[in-house]
């Protein structure tokens, strides 16, 4: 069993009355072959990317199911000689979840190797400069960074 999506396009003016029949008996292939539908969706009237026998839209029909490649050539086939279905694609999605899931269990791994962050305190304190501004008598004249040296004064 591999999971399979097939997306079809069937003529913009088609009914519900004329869609649900055909998603119905898609349905029954998948069961008889031994199947499951996960997802049916209905995603409505578009506009295609091209023209496609003098039609600027169409209605759009989602299918994910788990079948074998016997359901998977049904479907096509009966799609293929239905006059009400304009445009189907079938693709295999299996190989691409499982990429995505071993993806996201090396992301999994790395988050549990990294040490974890220290918190940061709630409330920072202001810093204290580190001279005084006001030079205080007596006391030893400071250089600015870089500046050269100053002879000592006696």
């Amino acid at each position: 069993m591999r999971i399979y999506e097939e997306l079809f396009i069937v003529q913009p003016d088609a009914t519900d009355e004329q869609i649900d029949p055909l998603i119905e008996q898609l349905k029954d292939i998948i069961a008889q072959t031994g199947g499951t539908l996960d997802k049916a969706e209905k995603w409505g009237v578009r506009r295609l990317a091209y023209r496609i026998g003098k039609l600027n839209e169409g209605y759009y029909i989602l299918l994910q199911f788990s079948a074998g490649a016997t359901a998977v050539k049904e479907i096509q086939r009966r799609l293929r000689v239905n006059d009400l279905v304009v445009k189907f694609l079938t693709v295999r999605i299996d190989e691409k979840m499982k990429r995505i899931e071993k993806r996201k269990k090396q992301r999994e791994k790395r988050a549990a190797r990294k040490p974890p962050k220290p918190e940061a305190p709630a409330m920072a304190t202001p810093s204290l400069p580190a001279e005084p501004a006001v030079p205080v008598p007596g006391a030893p004249a400071a250089t600015a960074p870089g500046a050269p040296a100053q002879p000592e004064q006696k």
